[in-house]
């Protein structure tokens, strides 16, 4: 089945083959990225407005939308320009007016001619003792009543495209609803009682109640489901090719890792040592790892990367671990390098700083596999840097690595394994849309001897005290972040934020004291600040959020975030993970400006009560949403039109084990529900899914 099956050709038809959809309209349509039949199906109301006739307004609890039908009375023209028009009705019970602005009197006696009778529908309020109905949405003679729908759908609209236009078409676009075979797995529907796709469109577009236009209706549930389960069949389809592709079969002899697990001073986690586990496993497959390392802030993933390291060396081959920035590739350097020292294993570093003699020996050594790990940026892509024996790449993600560098890496080493790190522990839900195609292990416990850390959340008004806070802390010998908002996105009022508090610290605690690093300052500077606070130099480090990311100075026990209300959750934990490194206990103040929102004190509250970063990054999810979360235009994950992922994450897991089954199942989709699942592939425009699984 090489092109788009016939059945779904009325859907992907121009605009204009719908009722009363001209050039105009289908252009303003456009706008909204409804470019065909099949969008204006995805584009489900978000409202439903009853017009069940009433045989009177007595009794109706105003303001309310009501339909009745009407003797039309006596017209009053406005008394002065601009005024209002009014038409005094009556039902069979009570009378009412009916209002209009900017009205021709002309046209509203042709449409209202005193002593017809009338269908009007429309929001009834009381205005000085009298209801009125401004405007009504409806005015029709009773014989044409039964054209209003006693249940109209309200959509999400665009300027010029009226609620009678988006009904108009999406009534039309049913009609060209084809029946189509099953893709769900046939149990799932049942237990869910779920509708078929095609009674689903049905019945989402002719809602009865609220409910209907709930994300849990029966109706939506479905088709947020058909979304996922495309989105996640694309996944598992790129995962099954991805495993297709032969691997390096890596098996560790454990020798060089049970040198460096002598020497540690504690017993790994449960959670660590399950993670090693599962590594190995991978790397010992003839399949190509691609596996997800979610920990969060102090969970130790530093170990268990150099764990799967050591297989790779241990097997005869090389490791790569990579960071975004060169301040991160140098932290992974000392961080790995007391336990390679324990190895015996060479380790060095390559970044864009290394040039002419130095790194060429650099290179010549890499190729001759005398060095055996090596940490770097994304200089260790370019084309003159050939490894001996690359058997693992390990990315460390922090969102700035995509799929492409993941395979550009992957291509580098002639199919060695791929193993991602991210420091941000993300919900489940989230965890499977962007990264739907990995294996995950995560790391959930925290190693003993991390002391936990004490947070508080002060106002802005108590400054003088958390700085003299501070100056008995530096006394003691302490270090100190002070974070500062980015006030909004212009740099130079975030920088002024930054700047105005840096020159206050050094007038209350001393020049010599105090450092400052912004996104601002060229990378040199950034690089000497960050080295000055790192030796101790500098006791206060002044920062805009560049430090959320890594850095490991265990000295530093007090982390002040100004105006953390206006942080995200996931970012304030992130920061918070900066301190709490050392021996001794730590705190972080969380100062906000009052007055603090519900939401606001929320969210601090949240950070207060637990360092759990997966609770925390639910509970963000629930109260900012997917795409705030990861920040919309860096976030890599799908749009979906239907499914809602803060409201409906179970259903995205559902999904996954689905179209991993049906994959192992029927892996070239041949069966019937494998036939069908094509179809909802190309109703849902995942073409590149359906090409791979043909050539493959």
């Amino acid at each position: 089945m090489s092109g788009r099956p016939e059945q779904l050709f009325p859907l992907f038809a121009g605009l204009e083959t719908l009722d009363g959809v001209g050039p105009k309209t289908a252009q303003l349509m456009g706008h909204l990225g409804i470019e065909t039949p099949r969008d204006v199906l995805f584009a489900l109301p978000y409202a439903v407005i009853d017009r069940r006739r009433r045989d009177t307004i007595q009794g109706a609890d105003l303001p309310t939308t009501l339909t009745v039908e009407v003797t039309v009375g006596p017209h009053r023209p406005p008394r002065n320009k601009g005024g209002a028009y009014r038409i005094h009705v009556e039902d069979e019970q009570a009378d009412f007016q009916l209002v209009f602005f900017h009205a021709r009197g002309d046209y509203l006696k042709k449409i209202l001619p005193q002593g017809s009778r009338r269908v009007v529908s429309g929001k009834l309020e009381l205005f000085d003792g009298m209801a009125q109905m401004v405007h009504p949405d409806h005015i029709v003679a009773p014989e044409s009543a039964g054209d209003l729908p006693e249940f109209e759908p309200v959509y999400h609209l665009t300027q010029g495209v009226t609620q009678k236009t988006a009904y108009k078409a999406a009534q039309s676009a049913l009609v060209r609803a084809p029946k189509l075979a099953e893709w769900a797995d046939p149990a799932q529907v049942a237990q869910q009682n779920w509708p078929s796709w095609h009674d689903a469109v049905q019945t989402a577009h002719h809602p009865r109640s609220a409910d209907d236009v709930a994300p849990f209706a029966p109706a939506r549930e479905r088709l947020a489901y058909d979304e996922l389960l495309a989105h996640q069949l694309t996944l598992a389809i790129a995962r099954q090719r991805e495993r297709k592709t032969r691997g390096i079969v890596s098996i560790g002899t454990g020798a060089l890792q049970s040198r460096v697990l002598k020497t540690l001073p504690y017993r790994p986690t449960g959670a660590q040592t399950r993670a090693i586990e599962e590594i190995s496993a991978d790397m010992a497959s003839d399949r190509r790892m691609n596996r997800l390392l979610q920990g969060d802030v102090g969970a130790g993933k530093t170990l268990v990367a150099f764990m799967a390291l050591l297989v790779a060396v241990e097997a005869g081959g090389q490791g790569v671990m990579m960071a975004p920035t060169e301040i991160l590739a140098r932290q992974h350097l000392e961080g790995l390098r007391p336990l390679a020292e324990e190895a015996g294993v060479v380790l060095e570093i390559l970044t864009g700083r290394d040039k002419g003699a130095e790194r060429r020996a650099k290179l010549a050594a890499l190729k001759q596999g005398d060095i055996q790990i090596l940490v770097g940026t994304h200089a260790v892509f370019q084309s003159d840097v050939e490894f001996n024996a690359l058997r693992l790449a390990i990315v460390d993600e922090q969102h700035r690595f995509g799929v492409r560098q993941r395979m550009e890496l992957s291509e580098k080493g002639q199919r060695a394994d791929v193993l991602v790190m991210t420091a941000t522990p993300i919900p489940r839900s989230l965890a499977l849309a962007q990264y739907g195609d990995m294996d995950v292990s995560v790391l959930d416990e925290k190693p003993p001897g991390r002391k936990p850390i004490k947070t508080a959340i002060v106002s802005t008004q108590r400054m003088d005290e958390v700085v003299s806070h501070l100056r008995d802390a530096i006394e003691a010998g302490r270090q100190c972040y002070w974070v500062c908002p980015l006030v909004d996105e212009s740099e130079v009022s975030d920088l002024t934020a930054a700047e105005e508090r840096f020159k206050r610290l050094r007038a209350l605690l001393g020049d010599d004291d105090v450092g400052l690093v912004h996104g601002q300052m060229p990378p040199t500077e950034k690089n000497a600040a960050m080295a000055a606070f790192q030796t101790g130099q500098t006791k206060v480090l002044v920062a805009t959020t560049v430090i959320e990311v890594g850095v490991n100075v265990p000295n530093a026990t007090i982390m002040v975030i100004e105006r953390a209300e206006i942080f995200g959750l996931a970012q304030l934990h992130q920061l918070r993970g900066r301190v709490g490194r050392g021996e001794d206990a730590s705190t972080c103040l969380l100062m906000y400006q009052p007055p603090l929102s519900e939401g606001g004190r929320k969210r601090l509250e949240v950070l207060r009560e637990t360092e759990d970063g997966f609770r925390i990054a639910e509970t963000d999810l629930q109260m900012r949403g997917a795409g705030d979360l990861i920040g919309t235009a860096q976030s890599g994950l799908p749009k979906f039109r239907i499914a809602d992922l803060e409201r409906q994450a179970g259903l995205m897991a559902v999904a996954q084990s689905d179209a991993r089954a049906l994959l192992n199942a029927d892996p070239t989709l041949t069966s019937d529900r494998g036939k069908a699942a094509r179809v909802l592939l190309w109703l849902m425009k995942q073409d590149q899914a359906i090409r791979l699984i043909s050539v493959g």
